[in-house]
């Protein structure tokens, strides 16, 4: 019998099949209570003889892992990994699976809600009707702008497929252009050509040491003055206090952000702006998303144990 802890707060909670699936595969699955892995120590001590780890967003740092003396996989329920120290994980063998692009149809969904939020003012329109207010909101349109999509791989180009029901004119930027895309008409230009010449810019890539603070105050100020961003990726790709004064000093037009460098980010003085749109990391949280996300993560447990590679492992660089 394999023990498998989960920290993951959204793991099982919403459907129990990938709970079933990996009881039926000869493992128990014990869930840690909130906050437990908020501490090194206590996260530490109960990992001590578990087979497996599943995460979400906890920290899995170098003091954890050292005391989980058993541990064979660590498999993320989600697609980042940027909240575990792989350096640690690849030095005693522990491969780090994740579950990419299952939640694509909920995050491409919320990132364009939130530019039609932007666009037509949606949430400060119902808080005026709410007071008793009846006002003549003029928005602006989606259909035939230019949408700037940073990141074309399973999320972005789900948001595109969705922009181009409203005849948007889709730019991208990716290290790794994709030729169907382009076949369809998308254009790959640079970073200096997409925040230029975007109506809406939305950002689909993961935290790394080359997309940090790739919105800063200089990004900010090349956008246009009409301009809106949306970043349902990770937090830290946005400069958040560059955002607030460029939004401040009406350097672009409004920004919505569902990932922030700190969470929860209630006090975030980007609150009291007019112009931003916060929601709170709900982007992959559908019913189905959390299912599918919960079946690859389980699976990508069992092969791992059962001797095979996870569906889905990341590789950390040499």
């Amino acid at each position: 019998m394999y023990k498998i802890v989960s920290s993951s707060p959204t793991f099982g909670k919403y459907s129990n099949k990938p709970v079933t699936y990996l009881e039926k595969e000869h493992c128990s699955v014990t869930i840690l209570e909130p906050g437990v892995a908020d501490d090194e120590e206590k996260f530490a001590e109960a990992l001590k003889d578990c087979d497996a780890l599943i995460v979400g967003v906890e920290k899995v740092t170098r003091k954890v892992l050292e005391g989980a003396k058993s541990l064979k996989v660590i498999a993320k329920h989600g697609a980042g990994v940027d909240n575990i120290d792989l350096l640690a994980a690849k030095e005693r063998n522990i491969p780090v699976a994740f579950a990419p692009g299952a939640n694509r149809h909920a995050v491409a969904d919320l990132a364009l809600g939130l530019m039609l939020s932007l666009a037509r003012d949606i949430p400060s329109a119902h808080q005026e009707v709410s007071n008793g207010e009846w006002p003549r909101v003029i928005g602006t349109e989606l259909f035939g702008k230019t949408l700037g999509v940073i990141g074309t791989g399973k999320i972005g180009k789900e948001v595109i497929q969705r922009a181009k029901g409203f005849s948007m004119n889709i730019l991208a930027l990716d290290p790794f252009p994709d030729s169907e895309l382009m076949a369809s008409g998308v254009q790959y230009v640079s970073k200096d050509t997409l925040i230029s010449t975007s109506d809406f810019i939305t950002i689909h890539t993961d935290l790394n040491e080359g997309s940090r603070n790739l919105f800063d105050w200089n990004a900010f100020r090349n956008m246009k003055k009409t301009s809106y961003l949306i970043n349902t990726a990770r937090g830290g790709i946005v400069d958040e206090e560059a955002l607030y004064e460029a939004l401040k000093a009406g350097e672009i037009a409004g920004a919505a952000l569902d990932v922030f460098l700190r969470e929860p980010a209630n006090t975030s003085p980007l609150l009291t702006l007019g112009n931003f749109i916060a929601t709170p990391h709900m982007a992959g949280y559908t019913t189905e998303a959390l299912e599918e996300v919960g079946l690859i993560t389980a699976r990508n447990i069992i092969n791992v144990l059962n001797g095979k590679r996870a569906e889905y492992e990341w590789k950390v660089p040499v």
